[in-house]
């Protein structure tokens, strides 16, 4: 069914799903986009098969809601015939439609990913949970967190989401050391294919199905995630494994959701074998969580994917002339990571020594410390700590890293705690060697109330989110994620107000020495010259909302778009 009221500047509608009834709805002239937009939401929430006035109009608009309708889907257009339109960037505009007795159905969803938390992702700190926990900072590699949580908050708006998922022979199935790892984990099924057996298993992490794949060549009993010289061979097998169980097990999906150059053969592998074989109905989506692995692979899928996204705006911006990027534009969109409060919580925190709210986050803090230093050995002395927990990889901002510790200590004698990794063994014997020197030295001095990110770039970061959930003030380099979440307490509140939100932390510009003694200077002058105010900052970070409520939503309003391709 299509309904038309003709005057002028036309707005095309229709509703979100192919199958469904298309609309054409008209507004009146000489109102803007924005009100015209709330117009119709109002008119279209009280119209019942009967004729209704828009406000400030005096001509009454018939309109009849058709049985079967729901949303509506439309876009913005100076003419019938053409002219400028705004479509939201390829989104589309869409409202819900009241009057009718369909409800919109629910998706299913199906990721194919490497990485998964909790059971399998790379870690790059090596100490004791319960350090890192006391410290309330917690760091992961790439998307393992981000399957896992986007997963739940998809789910939880009352979708359908599976992951398939390779069986590592490292998996951590049977116990995490902060949640539980696998629950309902049986053998499935198996099938055949490519020349061997693949044992299907199923389990149930963090209430997510998970389908395990375990081919029987051995490509997955190498101990590791990562770090095989035939990583490319491993995973390209695995995608077209996972694209044939979802063929032989009929399964038919609305949207196929792959990340990272690991899963980026699923976009190729899907349209050339599968698309037109079976697995008819889905789409694509591909999420880029970091373009400086595999951007080869990366390009080749962002050519046949229908929507691809990465990890926050202002590092969609930073890769947008990259040349796997570049000629794909238009089906390139921006949405930024949360975390999982549910996960995160130092409410309900088992390993915390007082679990803390915003409320007594001071208390909180207090006592994780004096479990610190319990720990460690250390003696108990009223001073900030800044803490640093990363890769020890060039994007990291190695130089920078090594110039906050030294300068941090000769400046204030304050103590920096070093936490991680490199790949390179000369990298962590030359940290190995500085975090002796340190621990020997200055032993004495325990408290974590700030977290230095000085990455040269970073796509989303995780690291500093989660920082302040557990009540950590964030010192990070303006780039990438780090600029679309940490607010400067002196430089940025017009940015922080137009995102409704308060300044939160501190920055800095170039990544240079003077950036990062500019930034850590302000933040430990913070620290000794208001008390007060800096509890109410650790408080206020703890109360911001970078939960997955919001990115979810706008999952669900790429994966529609998707659908509608």
């Amino acid at each position: 069914m299509e309904l038309s009221l003709q005057v002028q500047r036309p707005v095309w509608c229709r509703n979100v799903y192919r199958d469904a009834p298309h609309f054409k709805l008209n507004p009146f002239p000489g109102f803007s986009r924005t009100l015209t937009q709330v117009m119709l939401l109002l008119s279209l929430r009280k119209s019942v098969a009967c004729c209704q006035r828009f406000p400030y109009h005096s001509q009454p608009f018939p309109f009849k809601v058709p049985l079967d309708a729901y949303m509506m889907d439309f876009v913005f257009s100076e003419r019938e015939d053409g002219g400028v339109f705004d479509n939201k960037l390829g989104m589309d505009y869409h409202i819900p439609v009241f009057g009718g007795i369909a409800k919109e159905p629910p998706m299913h969803i199906v990721h194919i990913a490497v990485e998964m938390a909790p059971i399998a992702k790379v870690k790059f700190v090596s100490l004791m949970n319960m350090v890192l926990t006391y410290l309330l900072i917690f760091l992961f590699r790439t998307f393992g967190d981000v399957a896992t949580s986007l997963s739940r908050a998809v789910q939880n708006l009352n979708h359908t989401v599976d992951i398939i998922f390779p069986k590592y022979d490292c998996l951590n199935l049977k116990q995490c050391k902060l949640r539980s790892a696998v629950e309902e984990f049986h053998f499935h099924k198996s099938y055949f294919w490519g020349g061997t057996e693949i044992k299907v298993w199923f389990g149930k992490v963090e209430g997510l199905s998970v389908y395990f794949l375990e081919p029987q060549n051995g490509l997955f009993w190498t101990g590791c995630i990562y770090g095989c010289k035939n990583d490319g061979d491993r995973f390209g097998f695995f995608c077209h494994a996972a694209l044939e169980y979802l063929l032989q097990s009929g399964s038919n999906p609305d949207i196929i959701h792959c990340h990272d150059w690991s899963s980026a053969p699923v976009a190729w592998l899907f349209k050339d074998h599968y698309m037109h074989y079976g697995v008819s109905k889905a789409r694509v989506v591909f999420t880029i969580h970091n373009l400086e692995f595999g951007a080869h692979l990366i390009g080749k899928a962002m050519a046949y994917v229908d929507k691809a996204t990465t990890v926050s705006p202002t590092y969609s911006q930073e890769v947008s002339g990259n040349p796997a990027i570049s000629p794909h534009l238009n089906k390139f969109h921006d949405i930024l990571n949360g975390i999982d409060p549910d996960i995160w919580d130092p409410y309900n925190d088992k390993v915390l020594p007082v679990c803390h709210t915003s409320e007594n986050v001071f208390e909180g803090k207090r006592a994780a410390k004096e479990a610190l230093q319990q720990k460690l050995g250390l003696k108990r002395v009223d001073l900030p700590l800044v803490g640093i927990i990363t890769r020890l990889t060039h994007q990291k901002g190695i130089h920078l890293i090594k110039h906050a510790i030294c300068r941090t200590l000769d400046r204030g004698r304050q103590v920096v705690l070093l936490l991680g990794s490199a790949p390179d063994p000369r990298i962590q014997n030359d940290f190995v060697n500085m975090a002796s020197h340190l621990h020997s030295s200055h032993n004495d001095r325990a408290r974590l109330y700030f977290i230095l990110v000085p990455s040269i770039f970073e796509p989303c970061g995780l690291t500093q989110l989660t920082a302040m959930r557990y009540g950590s003030i964030p010192i990070v380099h303006k780039t990438g994620g780090l600029y679309d979440t940490v607010f400067d307490v002196d430089h940025d509140k017009e940015r922080a107000q137009a995102r409704g939100l308060e300044p939160n932390g501190f920055n800095f510009e170039g990544a240079d020495a003077a950036g990062v003694d500019y930034a850590v200077n302000r933040a430990i002058s913070a620290w000794y010259d208001g008390r007060d105010w800096f509890n109410s900052l650790c408080k206020l970070v703890m109360e911001q909302d970078w939960s997955w409520n919001r990115p979810g939503l706008d999952y669900l309003e790429l994966y529609n778009a998707a659908r509608k391709l």
